[in-house]
């Protein structure tokens, strides 16, 4: 079904977590489809002119419910911070105030997700039906997440989706950005976790913005689940390395980090500690799939990994 051209409607869009980096890229994209978006997020800034900014602590269900009046569409791009102890803590209650702030004011939920709940033994390849198994405590969050929004879909006093993505590759909040670009530019070895033989593909983080605005304005797409677009090339970690290290003119040498020193690492850098129970994804290949959205959408252009990495490399300043 080709993209259709529609003039934007008036209808109030609102972004929780807009200071992100999917929440700027959505915010980019959602002028095709409205006149009116909200960013709300503690400290929101601008993209458009006009934007309307709404700063808000989203861990106040009354905040959320203030964030949440007068929008047809909630897009939530929120991030908390990379600690177990804090999920736990927040992403529950959180996502239940979102949710009773949508049925309340009659607003649709999109809600932007990752691939942690799904089973490890089942990553090559995995698609909207990959069985949720966590094995690690932030996926078991992620799927009550999940749980939480498709019981409320199934029960009809709900209409939402999950746009799901694969590990970034962008300018922020990108493994590859941190443990590749800024070690080559430092002059240092690329960093790589596990195995660098095993498959891994990535979702470009203005593409997965793009199509999740094209995803809640799309009526039909509600009340399932969607894999966002990413380029089908199966690329391996040494891959990945030699492509950043052509496109930077340097020699493409790296470390592997051994599951077993993460833990030791973790005792002086908390953030290899929370990353540790993750590890399995690049122990094995780690292929997502998203053929799905291309079916429905087929005019959709998704970015080739060569490009994504040529536009970060152009674009990058540090």
């Amino acid at each position: 079904m080709p993209l259709e051209v529609k003039t934007p409607s008036n209808d109030l869009q609102t972004i929780l977590g807009s200071g992100g980096s999917i929440g700027v890229e959505l915010a980019k994209a959602l002028p095709e489809y409205t006149t009116r978006i909200r960013l709300v997020s503690r400290s929101p800034k601008k993209i458009h002119d006009s934007d309307e900014l709404m700063a808000a602590d989203l861990s106040k269900a009354s905040e959320i419910d203030r964030a949440v009046a007068g929008s047809a569409i909630v897009y939530v791009t929120v991030g908390f911070e990379y600690s177990i102890n804090v999920w736990q803590k927040v992403w529950p209650p959180f996502m239940r105030n979102v949710i009773d702030a949508c049925k309340k004011h009659k607003a649709k939920l999109v809600f932007f997700d990752n691939v942690y709940m799904y089973d490890p033994d089942h990553l090559n390849p995995m698609t909207e039906e990959t069985p949720m198994r966590p094995t690690s405590k932030k996926g078991a969050v992620r799927k009550e997440l999940v749980e939480m929004i498709m019981a409320e879909v199934k029960s009809g006093k709900l209409t939402a989706l999950i746009a799901r993505s694969a590990d970034f590759i962008g300018p922020k909040n990108s493994v590859l950005i941190e443990t590749v670009y800024k070690n080559f530019r430092q002059g240092k070895k690329a960093n790589w976790f596990a195995d660098v033989s095993k498959l891994h593909n990535f979702t470009f983080t203005p593409d997965a913005g793009q199509a999740t605005a094209l995803l809640g304005n799309t009526p039909d797409a509600y009340n399932q689940v969607w894999h966002l677009p990413t380029d089908r090339s199966q690329l391996t970690g040494k891959q990945w390395i030699e492509l950043f290290a052509r496109q930077m003119n340097v020699e493409p040498k790296y470390q592997v980090l051994p599951v077993w020193l993460m833990g030791v690492l973790g005792i002086f850098v908390p953030i290899m500690r929370e990353f540790k129970e993750m590890a399995y994804q690049y122990s094995r290949d780690y292929v997502f799939d998203s053929h799905k959205f291309e079916a429905r959408f087929p005019d959709f252009k998704v970015t080739s990994s060569l490009h994504a990495v040529r536009v970060i490399v152009d674009g990058m300043v540090l």
